[in-house]
């Protein structure tokens, strides 16, 4: 079993920056593939990015691809999300989740370990 702590959301504006961090605690963190989530207000929660057990493969949302970058730092068992070029429609609760899985790319059905998110909110 894996905990998840989230942090580094906040308010910014259209146009800049803001960097995710999930933090991991308890099982080896290598050991599983991470992804992050977002859920607006009234919204379903939907997939923002994936990165593999090495952190060699990736995988981005349409809506978040050329803005958001996924990494993570194995040896800190932390996953960050750096997301450039903010607009109004990236306001959401963020979520960290972990999967373990011998897929690079698992179905989120697959994600069982879930952190309780961070909000991210950008105005215009």
């Amino acid at each position: 079993q894996v905990q998840l702590v989230e942090s580094g959301g906040g308010l910014v504006q259209a146009g800049g920056s803001l960097r995710l961090s999930c933090a991991a605690s308890g099982r080896t963190f290598s050991g599983y593939v991470m992804g992050w989530f977002r859920q607006a207000p009234g919204k379903e929660r939907d997939f923002v990015a994936s990165i593999s057990k090495s952190g060699h493969l990736t995988l981005y949302s349409d809506s978040v691809k050329g803005r958001f970058t996924i990494s993570r730092d194995n040896a800190k068992n932390t996953v960050y999300l750096q997301m450039n070029s903010l607009k109004p429609e990236d306001t959401a609760l963020y979520y960290c989740a972990a999967a373990d899985t011998s897929s690079d790319y698992p179905h989120r059905g697959l994600y069982h370990y879930w952190g309780q998110g961070t909000q991210v909110t950008v105005s215009s």
